[in-house]
């Protein structure tokens, strides 16, 4: 009798050819799971550079709609809108006037593709305030968290009425979710989705966005973004978006926090975004104009990561370029 030789084990025949990879492959990246981040800038009539995000820009209104349009035409899921006004107060009052830029930027989204993408604006004062924080200062330089609450209230308001499908409050103030929602049904406008930033963090990568969006800021937001060194934390703070209501839950940034994506993902029962934040995108543009890297295959490779983790949505700078890639 023969004696039985166990069969040798080799993985790699399902290496071989470019269709059994992608056949086998676990995780997939779809255009529909991206969402293009884009600037508009009050007061240019055409789009400026913005230098240490190489190929993004400040955009024009005019600019914006070719720019909506072209993310519509390539199948990405959204575009998250971030408005530059020309001046700015202690308030950030820009945020709440009907013609400030992003009510307007986002009326003229939604007039250029209607539903054919989901038009999100971010929701925080930083971009409107004169000394860049993301909410009101009291007396003593501090954060007001109650105050701000109410202004993100008639922010949701204003930007539902310029016709948003979904909001984005970026400023994590305690409660902050509960009361646009609140605020939003109050005023007969449940459709309108919230994608909370569950779990932002206080990041060194965020340095290449304050030039994009013209920040004012001095200091840090380390009294109310979250703690690099904790995860629970932000586990604890997605839940609680959820808890007060909720349609979607981010981690910001990405690619540091793969873990928090996942552990995320794991806990909670709503669809999972992540930001792959400007200095994520500004350190693969740098090493590929160096030669230091692929560039095409390091997108790619970055974007499947962020899924692999558990996000179900990722807001990426090279979301379109990604959509004819994949």
């Amino acid at each position: 009798m023969t004696e039985f030789e166990p069969p040798v084990i080799r993985p790699r025949r399902l290496r071989q050819t470019a269709a059994l990879r992608r056949m086998v492959a676990e995780t997939t990246v779809e255009p529909r799971q991206l969402v293009m981040p884009l600037f508009v800038r009050e007061g240019i009539d055409a789009p400026l550079p913005i230098s240490s995000m190489p190929g993004q820009v400040q955009h024009s209104r005019d600019s914006l709609r070719k720019a909506v349009a072209e993310a519509a035409e390539a199948g990405v899921g959204g575009v998250m809108l971030f408005g530059v006004p020309e001046s700015k107060d202690g308030v950030g009052s820009g945020a709440v006037d009907p013609a400030g830029i992003l009510n307007v930027a986002i009326a003229d989204a939604v007039a250029e593709v209607g539903t054919a993408l989901t038009v999100m604006s971010d929701l925080c004062l930083d971009e409107f305030t004169d000394h860049g924080h993301c909410g009101v200062l009291d007396e003593t330089g501090r954060i007001d968290n109650d105050r701000t609450l109410a202004i993100y209230a008639e922010m949701a308001l204003a930007q539902a009425a310029a016709g948003v499908h979904m909001v984005g409050p970026s400023g994590m103030m305690d409660g902050q979710v509960g009361v646009i929602r609140s605020a939003l049904d109050g005023a007969g406008r449940s459709d309108v989705s919230i994608l909370a930033y569950g779990a932002k963090y206080s990041s060194a990568f965020f340095g290449p966005f304050r030039e994009a969006v013209g920040s004012s800021l001095e200091g840090d937001r380390r009294t109310y973004q979250q703690d690099p060194a904790n995860a629970l934390e932000g586990v604890r703070e997605a839940v609680l978006d959820v808890e007060q209501g909720a349609d979607i839950v981010m981690v910001k940034p990405a690619l540091a926090y793969l873990d928090v994506i996942r552990q995320v993902r794991d806990t909670v029962d709503v669809p999972v975004a992540a930001y792959n934040v400007s200095g994520e995108y500004a350190m693969v543009e740098a090493a590929a104009a160096n030669g230091w890297i692929d560039r095409e295959p390091a997108i790619l490779e970055t974007l499947l990561a962020i899924r692999r983790a558990g996000a179900d949505v990722i807001l990426t700078y090279w979301a379109v370029e990604a959509a004819g890639l994949i």
